[in-house]
């Protein structure tokens, strides 16, 4: 149309093109399966819709003054009447700007895609298009604005829940009021792809909604229940869990980034269950966490993320292949922070899926917080346990060394805490020695001191002959140190087949002879640290061959069973019994097998038995 028409002729032009429309609208629900005809005939009469746009804008610049705003009202009209066109339009058509950024979409693009009215708006119509084939819609894109040659071509569309095979119709267009050119995007679907069951558009019935919330419950619940398992607080297996469960119930692939050493790192990647673990995975798992605009955001303000449509596809960061969140078919992303900044969850959902909500990122900005007290948990627990390791490494010898004349063997079972039990075996002047014992008490200072008295039993048997003598300076040391605990000891030195006792408020030694007669030596003394002048019980035996002397610790015969009655020193003496002429490995294996059936496994205090039998 290139001469102006009147306002009349325009009116009436557009009433007969609102009655095809009406028309093709009848066509395109009688005949689903002809898309062709209705298709051309669409684009016919989008090419006359454009030609009375452009025959508004000539008549809204005629004639200025009066009759210029009278004629300028009667166009806003008719332009308002176009959109109405637009809208009812029988086939889905967006209007991009040079950018591809969707400017207008008519209701039948918002029912094909499934959004809400005006969602499209603003964002960018390129992440509609399926990953392959995005960069070949950029190209035509370019090629139409350039060249203002129309293009058609096959490609798919995918978009809450649902994935569509399209023919894509780009048009160039010149819109009044508009500096740039626009495009017309026309899409007609040749096959459509429903959803999977369960992801349909939102049901906002109270019934669905008290279901969903029942079942981000249920998956809150179960997330504690799986990080406050011993092996999730024993192990750093927690997180790498809670990723595969967040998986499984809410996103496609799930991210999580931990700071570690002042930088986040990438600590864990769980991909789709249907996508193979191969380079795609390895891309993922090799991005740096630090250049996601969105992760970082997330972790420095504390406030969680949800993007229902990924309409900027650096959000993600970079990757060797390109932008992460296109490599990934990022559709909708949901971040959330690691309990008070220990790292950041991430979960992505392709196009195909319905988008994100604000209540799924309260349920992961809860689970995030469960995951930051589990880490720090998990942090203090393998803290102190390699405070007790080192603990017990100081009272603890980690192998026995070969005692000329005698087989040795012992035995150490950890309490409930760090206790304060030792034992050790070591050389002294012209034979060896061997030392057990225990502070009254427990925590770390119990357990310095036992080391402190072990120590020094070992070393002062370098200058001294005598078990006694050194027995009575570490009590003059532990007195001077003024630490207020007391510790019951036995030391004893063995030189051939003599063996002289020191005993310091400990328990007796059980002396076992070959035809199974169990006898206990004196023990008895007063603990060390009580008093300036020790009070020590001495002993002097001899061991024949296949005599075995057999050593323990208070928490042996405190041992209780169900009814609270002690282990005690006669059935001790009844298992020693019965294990009479084995080796002192079977022995002390036997006694604490014994111990353990007897206290239905319980376990209170450290458990030390020591064997020596002359071979």
């Amino acid at each position: 149309m290139t001469d102006p028409m009147s306002l009349d002729a325009l009116e009436h032009a557009v009433d007969q093109l609102s009655a095809r429309v009406a028309q093709l609208r009848e066509a395109s629900s009688a005949y689903p399966d002809a898309p062709g005809p209705t298709l051309a005939a669409a684009l016919a009469e989008l090419a006359t819709a454009v030609d009375l746009l452009e025959a508004a804008r000539v008549e809204l610049r005629k004639a200025p003054g009066r009759q210029q705003q009278q004629k300028k009202g009667s166009g806003q009209r008719e332009l308002k009447l176009l959109r109405q066109v637009f809208r009812a339009f029988p086939v889905p058509v967006a209007l991009l700007d040079g950018g591809g950024v969707v400017r207008r979409v008519n209701e039948e693009t918002t029912r094909l895609l499934g959004s809400p009215d005006g969602y499209l708006v603003g964002r960018s119509f390129p992440l509609l298009v399926d990953v392959s084939r995005r960069a070949a819609f950029r190209s035509h894109l370019t090629s139409v604005l350039q060249t203002g040659q129309p293009a058609a071509f096959e490609s798919r569309l995918a978009h809450q829940g649902r994935t569509h095979t399209v023919q894509l119709v780009l048009t160039r267009l010149t819109m009044p009021g508009e500096p740039q050119p626009m495009v017309a995007a026309v899409a007609l679907p040749t096959e459509v792809q429903p959803p999977e069951p369960g992801w349909g558009r939102p049901d906002l019935s109270e019934a669905h909604l008290l279901v969903e919330a029942a079942r981000r419950q249920e998956v809150l619940a179960r997330t504690s229940a799986l990080l406050l398992e011993p092996d999730s607080l024993l192990q750093p297996v927690g997180l790498a869990r809670a990723a595969r469960l967040l998986a499984a119930e809410l996103g496609d692939w799930v991210i999580a980034d931990l700071v570690r050493g002042g930088r986040l790192r990438r600590s864990a990647v769980v991909a789709p269950r249907d996508h193979p673990v191969g380079e795609l995975v390895r891309l993922v798992e090799q991005a740096e966490p630090a250049a996601s605009p969105m992760i970082t955001q997330v972790l420095e303000r504390g406030s969680g993320q949800v993007h229902e449509m990924v309409d900027d596809e650096t959000l993600l960061g970079p990757s060797a292949g390109g932008p992460l969140a296109t490599a990934i078919d990022a559709g909708s992303l949901l971040c959330a922070r690691i309990g008070d900044g220990e790292g950041v969850l991430t979960l992505v959902r392709s196009h195909d899926k319905p988008p994100f909500t604000l209540a799924d990122l309260w349920l992961v900005e809860e689970i995030g917080e469960q995951l930051g007290l589990a880490l720090r948990a998990q942090a203090e627990i393998a803290s102190r346990s390699r405070v007790a390791d080192a603990l017990v490494a100081s009272v603890v010898p980690r192998t026995l060394p070969d005692v000329p004349g005698f087989e040795a063997a012992a035995i150490y079972h950890p309490g409930a805490s760090v206790g304060a039990e030792f034992y050790d075996v070591f050389p002294v002047s012209g034979g060896w020695g061997f030392a057990l014992g225990g502070a009254a008490g427990k925590g770390e200072e119990a357990a310095s001191v036992s080391a402190m008295v072990r120590g020094g039993l070992r070393l002062l048997s370098v200058w001294e002959s005598d078990p006694d003598q050194a027995v009575r300076k570490v009590n003059e040391a532990l007195v001077s140190q003024g630490t207020g605990m007391f510790v019951m000891a036995l030391a004893g030195f063995v030189r051939g087949r003599s063996i002289r006792l020191s005993s310091a408020g400990h328990h007796p030694a059980a002396l076992v002879q070959p035809d199974g007669t169990v006898r206990f030596t004196a023990g008895g003394g007063v603990p060390l640290g009580i008093s300036p002048q020790a009070e020590t019980q001495v002993e002097e035996l001899t061991l024949r061959r296949g005599q075995q002397l057999v050593l323990y610790s208070e928490g042996l015969l405190s041992s209780r069973d169900h009814r609270g009655e002690p282990y005690g020193e006669d059935r001790l003496a009844d298992v020693l019994a019965r294990t009479v002429g084995q080796a002192p490995a079977t022995v002390v294996k036997a006694v604490e097998e014994d111990r353990h059936a007897f206290a239905g496994g319980q376990v209170w205090d450290e458990i030390v038995v020591m064997a020596l039998r002359a071979v």
